[in-house]
Order: structure tokens, then C-alpha cells, then sequence
């Protein structure tokens, strides 16, 4: 399993209708053509953490496939209002919003 963990400014009065965007969004089939095998959505002061588990280490092709499908291109629409870029000055898509794992342990 691959996992990418976006990072971006909330204002935390949003969550309620962040969270109704993506339940929106993942009752399509879209998650499964992304390869998505689990999404969780996290706030801490002011911080939005969009972490995203794919079945392999292809999620970032699958999700630059999608980027063209109606579907995702109107997530991203309605999650503009809400979700502001960490550094807008160096944001040109989500790959610029994307940590860097440096660690990582399984059992």
C-alpha cells in the first residue's frame, strides 16, 4: 500500500462541509478508478491533512488520469471555498502540497 498525505489551511469551521464534499465524492466510483483504498481527513489549528492510501505506489498516475473527469474536476471546485494552498506562492497543483515521508514502520 502507497500513502500521500496533503497538507493545506482550513478554517476549522469548515470541516462539516469538507467532510460532506468528500463523503459526496467517494460514494462514486471514482476512488476505485483512483486506486483509493481509504481516505481520512484530519484538522489541526488552522490545518488540513488529506491522507490518501492506494493500493500501490501508482496513485499519483491514477489521480492525473482522473484529473479530467467531470467528478474531480467538480470536487476540486467545491473544495476551493474551504481548503487554501499551505504556500500559495510556490502551489501549482498538489504535488506541491504533498509531505515527504521520512519514516516508516509496519508489524
Amino acid at each position: 500500500m502507497h500513502s500521500t498525505l496533503i497538507v493545506a489551511r482550513m478554517d476549522p469551521a469548515s470541516i462539516g462541509d469538507v467532510a460532506r464534499i468528500f463523503q459526496e465524492f467517494d460514494g462514486t466510483e471514482m476512488p476505485h478508478l483512483m486506486g483509493t483504498r481509504r481516505r481520512e481527513l484530519f484538522a489541526y489549528r488552522g490545518l488540513y491533512f488529506h491522507l490518501q492510501d492506494f493500493d500501490d505506489d501508482q496513485g499519483g498516475r491514477h489521480i492525473e488520469q482522473a484529473k479530467t473527469d467531470p467528478r474531480f474536476v467538480q470536487v476540486s471546485d467545491d473544495l476551493k471555498p474551504f481548503i487554501e494552498a499551505y504556500d500559495p506562492a510556490t502551489w501549482r497543483s498538489p504535488a506541491d502540497a504533498m509531505a515527504t515521508r521520512f519514516y516508516h514502520w509496519d508489524s
